[in-house]
C-alpha cells in the first residue's frame, strides 16, 4: 500500500530540498519488521544530513528522520500490533518504515508513545557520555542547556553524584526551567560569568562550539575535560588537549545487538523519572510549519510528526 514520505533527492537547506512524496514499500524482508509510524520528532541530527554535511555516508535519494515509534504491521506473530522503535533502518519521516528486526526496540507498555518516540538520539547520547566521562564529584558545565540532550545530561549528572551542574542558555525562557531541575542557569550573553565559572569547572558537555566554546576553553583548568557533541553555532573552535569529541554514530559499530538492546533497558526507567519537555504535534503534510517551530528561538516544546495511515 502506498504511503506518504518526506524525502530529498539532493543536498541543501531542508526547507528547499525536502519534498512530500507518495511511495510504495519495497518487497518485505522476513528479517525485518514493517512498522506503521505513530510519532517521529524533529532533531538537529535529522536536519544536518540533509544539508550535505555527511554526504559521504548519505546515499541519495533518502527519506529524512532518524527516530520515532510505531506499531508492527508485518513480522513475527508475537510482535504484531506491538509498539517498537524502528531504528537504524529506513528514514522515519514516513508513514511506514521497514527496519532490522534485531535492532528494533520493544516499547514497554507503561511508556507513553510520545515519550518513546524521543528515546534514542538524545537519551542514548546523554547516557553514553555520562558513562565515558563520569560526573561524580565534579562541577559540570552544560552549553545549549535548554536543549533536550543537555536537559537530560544535567538531570542525570546530578543523579550520578555531580557536585553541581551549571547550564548556559541562549534564551531567558529556559532559566526557570533549568533552576527547577537543580541546574544553575547562566546566560550565554554574560561572558564574564561564563569565564569565571569555567575556571572552576571539571567537566564540560558542549553542543554549541564557536565563541562560547572558546570562552570556556580559555579558562578551563588543564585537568578539566571538554566533551564536544555538537556544533549548533555552526562554528568550530581552537583545539586544545582538554577536548574530547563524542559522536553517537561512532559508538554503534562496536556495540553488539545485546548491548544495543541493553542500553534501552537502562534508558526507559530513567526517562520515566526525568523532565523531558513537551511536544508540539504536526501532520507530515505540515512539515514546513514543523521546521519553522524547530527554529524558533526560546522554543520549549519539541516539534513532532503525528502520522495517519495513507
Amino acid at each position: 500500500m502506498n504511503h506518504l514520505a518526506l524525502g530529498y533527492g539532493c543536498f541543501g537547506e531542508p526547507e528547499s530540498v525536502l519534498q512530500l512524496e507518495t511511495i510504495s514499500p519495497g518487497l518485505f524482508n522476513p528479517d525485518q519488521l514493517r512498522v506503521q509510524m505513530l510519532f517521529s520528532p524533529v532533531n538537529a541530527s535529522d536536519l544536518i544530513p540533509i544539508t550535505g554535511a555527511y554526504r559521504h555516508r548519505t546515499p541519495l535519494p533518502a527519506i529524512a528522520g532518524y527516530e520515532g515509534v510505531g506499531v508492527v504491521i508485518d513480522g513475527p506473530p508475537h510482535l504484531m500490533g506491538k509498539r517498537v522503535l524502528p531504528l537504524r533502518g529506513q528514514g522515519t519521516w514516513q508513514q511506514v518504515v521497514d527496519c532490522p528486526g534485531d535492532l528494533a526496540i520493544p516499547v514497554p507498555d507503561d511508556i507513553d508513545s510520545m515519550l518513546a518516540a524521543r528515546a534514542w538520539i538524545n537519551p542514548l547520547a546523554a547516557q553514553l557520555m555520562l558513562k565515558l566521562y563520569p560526573p561524580q564529584g565534579k562541577r559540570v558545565l552544560l552549553t545549549a542547556a535548554g536543549s533536550d540532550c543537555a536537559i537530560l545530561l544535567g538531570q542525570w549528572a546530578l543523579n550520578a553524584g555531580a557536585e553541581a551542574v551549571y547550564g548556559i542558555h541562549r534564551s531567558q525562557v529556559h532559566a526557570d526551567r533549568l533552576a527547577a531541575l537543580g541546574i544553575t542557569p547562566i546566560s550565554q550573553h554574560n561572558a564574564a560569568v561564563i569565564r569565571a565559572l569555567a575556571k572552576d569547572t571539571d567537566l564540560v558537555y558542549d553542543a554549541t562550539g564557536g565563541d562560547v566554546a572558546e570562552q570556556i576553553l580559555d579558562m578551563l583548568p588543564k585537568a578539566g575535560t571538554f566533551v564536544c557533541y555538537g556544533l549548533l553555532s555552526g562554528q568550530m573552535f581552537r583545539q586544545q588537549k582538554q577536548v574530547r569529541w563524542f559522536h553517537i554514530r561512532n559508538t554503534l559499530d562496536a556495540m553488539s545487538v545485546d548491548e544495543w538492546q541493553g542500553q534501552f533497558r537502562e534508558i526507559w526507567p530513567k526517562l520515566q523519572t526525568s523532565h523531558y519537555g513537551d511536544a508540539s504535534l504536526f501532520a507530515l503534510s505540515a512539515w514546513r510549519e514543523a521546521l519553522a517551530c524547530y527554529r524558533e528561538a526560546g522554543r520549549t516544546a519539541k516539534p513532532m510528526f503525528a502520522f495517519t495511515a495513507g
